[in-house]
């Protein structure tokens, strides 16, 4: 009974809490309801029509009717294959590398300290181990992707795989120059969109599928839906590792079963399909709009109460802050936070070395908006921050 306990413990704590996680978020009722369904007691090996298990005649229609309705969020023809099997963001991205790259190749993504994730190429991840990383960075001056030094690195090193997108940059990005940059050097550009999703399903920030070969993003975050990930690329030829010409979503499949997984969740998969029906809802755009209004009015009353925001502000769903003006780390900061039940994250900026005592702190706006958090509620929660963090 201790784990039931515990449960209801952190529900409690879940409710106290201002949950300023960015990359948290509150899913619907009937999400979670699906996650504790019986569909987690079946086996579904493979895919839809080619099941290693038997018994999966309807789990194909959830699957199928999964995929169609993750096209229908971000407008997409049948042109374009999606996987809904990933278990997680780091397993999509390492899936896209295992399809695409034989070890040694060389792989290019965002640095850690300037916004990037794990799994964009750092050292102590299986993307920096494999491969040959190159990373790019943010210009320290404005706190802005530097495009030009982009452009420069994927002329010098060609690499195979240009990674956009990030974890904790609080800018538009500009998915047509990141295509633009890798299509000149021959390279597949993958879009890895697990923060911005949300944004982009609601047409608030620039869509990557004109310009990315492959897409991965998370479907909790902005998504709002379960913790899960899919992987969205175009029908189009390409020579495999061995050296035929197949479909790259089907370089992908195979990488993601047998190469990486076994059988996908099916709970997760219809929870996903749930998320989707939500999302293509007005209510959702709507959602989106004040979670970005709200991340505005966050990062301009901090601003005014004199902490460095690191680009000046924010134009999507989460902010970050240069405390090194404060006279605080980054842990400090999250400890005393967590103290007055703020919930929100050390990370890194520019200039930091190490990403476990760090300069900065991230600040996301998903979880309250889902919870009715306005622009008032961000000034009060402004003013609390400043007050503890004197």
């Amino acid at each position: 009974m201790k784990i039931k306990y515990l449960i209801k413990k952190e529900l409690a704590r879940q409710k106290r809490a201002i949950n300023l996680i960015a990359s948290e978020n509150y899913p619907s009722k009937a999400v979670l309801a699906v996650l504790g369904s019986q569909l987690t007691s079946k086996y579904a090996e493979g895919y839809p029509g080619k099941r290693y298990y038997p018994g999966n005649e309807i789990n194909d229609q959830i699957e199928l009717e999964t995929q169609n309705l993750a096209r229908k969020v971000f407008g997409l023809s049948k042109n374009w294959s999606v996987n809904v099997q990933l278990y997680s963001g780091s397993p999509a991205n390492i899936a896209v590398y295992l399809a695409l790259l034989n070890p040694g190749d060389v792989l290019m993504g965002m640095k850690l300290a300037h916004g990037g994730h794990l799994s964009h190429g750092h050292k102590v991840n299986f993307s920096g181990m494999f491969y040959k990383v190159i990373q790019y960075g943010v210009s320290e001056k404005t706190g802005m992707i530097d495009y030009g030094e982009i452009e420069r690195l994927a002329k010098k090193h060609k690499p195979k795989i240009i990674v956009s997108g990030a974890t904790a940059y609080p800018r538009k990005i500009d998915f047509k120059k990141f295509g633009r940059i890798a299509k000149s050097v021959g390279a597949y550009h993958l879009a890895d969109i697990s923060h911005i999703a949300g944004l982009v399903a609601a047409k608030i920030h620039q869509s990557p599928f004109p310009y990315a070969d492959v897409i991965t993003t998370t479907t909790h975050k902005t998504l709002r839906g379960p913790r899960g990930a899919i992987i969205i690329s175009k029908k189009l030829k390409v020579k495999s590792k061995k050296g035929r010409e197949e479909l790259l979503s089907d370089s992908i499949n195979k990488a993601v079963f047998p190469g990486l997984q076994g059988g996908p969740h099916m709970n997760n998969i219809a929870a996903m399909g749930i998320a989707f029906e939500e999302t293509l809802k007005p209510a959702f755009k709507n959602y989106i709009k004040q979670v970005v209004r709200n991340a505005r009015v966050l990062a301009e009353e901090l601003k005014k109460r004199g902490f460095e925001i690191i680009s000046g502000g924010t134009d999507n769903h989460l902010i970050l802050v240069d405390l090194k003006n404060r006279g605080i780390s980054g842990m400090e900061a999250q400890n005393r936070l967590e103290k007055v039940r703020i919930i929100a994250n050390r990370n890194t900026v520019p200039g930091d070395k190490s990403a476990f005592n760090p300069s900065g702190l991230r600040l996301g706006t998903p979880a309250q908006t889902t919870r009715g958090a306005k622009e008032k509620d961000m000034v009060r929660i402004a003013r609390k921050i400043s007050e503890i963090l004197k």
